[in-house]
């Protein structure tokens, strides 16, 4: 192996390192406690060593948003595999949304701390594109087998998106006592009325 492959691998392990050292930091106590220093000391580096793979923090949170967004676009993607229904395919991307929040606080807390990302933002982060046409794909498909096949689309999906996010933000802040089956009941009460409105 030569120096420029050596250091090339030494780079990428010094990254891979700060960025296990960040995620057993926000696991451990949360995404406020995140900072450059602490990732420095916990990996035996000095700052500008951190600095030289991130430019801030919130460079690090970025690497995370999008590993967030691809995991949840292959959550959904593989709900829907083999449902041939749009109906169904909804439905299950609802579950497995849910599953995804409930399993993966961390992420779902990065991903969305300031709420649904605009449409500039989706359009430029590949992942969160892909999330998207996920759910777009299996709408648009519902709204040409409906009774209103000239349905906007894309208030249809503003609409699914917004319903998932919000039942998952309530459930995160709630301190109660429910069952999660109970708690669930509520996504799938709201998804079930979604459905019907958006095919018949």
């Amino acid at each position: 192996m030569g120096i420029t492959e050596r250091r090339l691998r030494q780079k990428e392990e010094v990254r891979a390192a700060i960025l296990s050292s960040a995620w057993k930091m926000v696991k451990e106590e949360g995404w406020q406690a995140l900072s450059i220093r602490k990732i420095a000391d916990a990996i035996e580096y000095s700052n500008p060593v951190i600095y030289s793979h991130f430019e801030n923090k919130e460079a690090i949170q970025f690497e995370f948003i999008k590993e967030g967004f691809l995991k949840l676009g292959l959550r959904l993607k593989e709900a829907k595999a083999g449902k041939l229904r749009s109906c169904e395919q909804l439905e299950a991307m609802a579950n497995a949304y849910w599953e995804f929040a409930l399993h993966n606080k961390e992420y779902y807390q990065i991903m969305f701390g300031l709420g649904i990302p605009a449409c500039e933002t989706v359009n430029q982060i590949s992942e969160m594109k892909a999330l998207s046409n996920e759910m777009i794909s299996s709408i648009q498909e519902a709204i040409s087998l409906s009774n209103k096949p000239d349905t906007d689309y894309f208030l249809k999906f503003h609409t699914y998106w917004s319903i998932l996010h919000g039942i998952v933000s309530i459930q995160m802040i709630e301190k109660d006592d429910r069952p999660e089956v109970t708690k669930k009941l509520i996504l799938q009460d709201a998804v079930d009325g979604f459905i019907k409105a958006l095919v018949h």
